[in-house]
């Protein structure tokens, strides 16, 4: 199977600047086909595949007006049109929205390398036309590999390289035991195999505190734009600047807090070694457009949550399985199988009107989830 590995790169003050310039030249090669597509539609012609786009430009290349682009690798460019032509296929089939145009100052930073000619020593990473490029953590990447899909992104405040390494499966002794995880708000998740719930790290007292000084900095800096107003258009000082960085540091800190700890609890619910892992399949977007949860939704990362579970399972040849989301889980007395017509959110204990049995409503979910069966 092949896993994405992501390490921080530490970029001297030149080759910083490169790679802010090769993002942007990413920027600009897919901002361009898109005009070229929307240019050439309304001249009512045909889909421009990715193909004649680049040969198309590798003729302006040679133009006064656009040599810059000779500075940079083509395989910047190459890619940049493709994931332009990408998108638009995937709109064409009705699989996403029309593609935007990228900004300078809103969209993400990012740029692709050519599988041949990057290269990984313990300690650096060569990039094309940038360099040699030390890395923040030592032998985490193989040297000797096969890598597929090599990107450099910008988060806001680290560089970072990213890399899909095929890895080969860990064979385990698994037990024959089938765990049921309930993901919720309240707690990150309930397992069927456990009495106690993997508690949610966000109600915790490291991250609200820093959760209140990443409110104190945004009120902070909002004060700082309504001083340096001039009439409808505002001032971007010295100080707004560090203030915004800082904002961006912390955000980044609270992220990591967070992703740490769903790959503890993922990893700790594998090395159970189950022959099965059942998890419910929850409608996320739904979520999302109550305005009541859709904050608590989105920082619990279920969908990610999820997603580390199915390719750590999928590494140890243990079964994953999605419930249905009709399945009534919650509903379900897990003594006598009876199933309750109604049961609000606010019951947070299951009580059998048939069986008389008293359960928390979670721990009750994660058993009858375990015991699915798929149909």
């Amino acid at each position: 199977m092949i896993t994405s590995t992501k390490v921080r790169l530490e970029p001297n003050n030149k080759q910083n600047t490169k790679l802010f310039q090769s993002s942007g030249t990413a920027r600009w090669a897919y901002n361009w086909v898109l005009s070229k597509q929307e240019e050439n539609y309304k001249n009512g012609g045909k889909f421009l595949s990715d193909s004649i786009l680049r040969k198309d430009l590798t003729q302006l290349k040679k133009t006064e007006e656009l040599k810059w682009l000779n500075d940079y690798s083509n395989n910047i460019t190459k890619q940049a049109i493709k994931d332009s032509c990408e998108a638009y296929k995937k709109f064409f089939k009705g699989l996403s929205d029309k593609p935007k145009f990228k900004s300078r100052k809103r969209s993400k930073l990012s740029f692709y390398q050519d599988t041949e000619k990057i290269k990984f020593t313990e300690t650096h990473v060569r990039l094309e036309k940038i360099g040699w490029v030390k890395l923040s953590e030592h032998n985490r990447i193989p040297t000797n590999s096969k890598y597929s899909n090599p990107r450099v992104s910008f988060d806001g405040v680290h560089w970072y390289v990213s890399v899909g390494i095929e890895l080969n499966q860990i064979q385990l002794e698994l037990i024959d035991k089938s765990i049921g995880i309930d993901v919720g708000i309240k707690d990150l998740a309930m397992c069927s195999h456990k009495e106690k719930p993997y508690k949610n790290i966000n109600k915790t007292k490291r991250v609200k505190n820093l959760e209140k000084k990443l409110c104190r900095l945004q009120r902070k800096v909002s004060r700082k734009y309504e001083k340096n107003r001039e009439g409808g258009s505002y001032v971007k000082t010295g100080n707004i600047i560090k203030l915004e960085k800082s904002i961006k540091k912390l955000h980044k800190k609270l992220d990591n807090i967070r992703t740490d700890y769903r790959h503890k609890v993922t990893t700790e619910i594998v090395k159970a070694k189950p022959s099965r892992i059942v998890m419910e399949n929850l409608n996320i977007s739904g979520m999302l457009k109550n305005k009541h949860l859709s904050k608590a939704v989105a920082q619990q990362s279920l969908y990610e949550f999820k997603t580390m579970i199915k390719y750590k399972a999928e590494r140890c040849n243990i079964e994953f399985v999605e419930a249905d989301k009709w399945y009534p889980s919650s509903k379900t007395c897990s003594k006598c199988g009876y199933v309750k017509p109604k049961l609000s959110l606010s019951e947070r204990t299951f009580i059998c009107e048939c069986c008389g049995a008293v359960i928390d409503r979670d721990r009750n979910a994660s058993i009858n989830l375990s015991r699915y069966k798929v149909s």
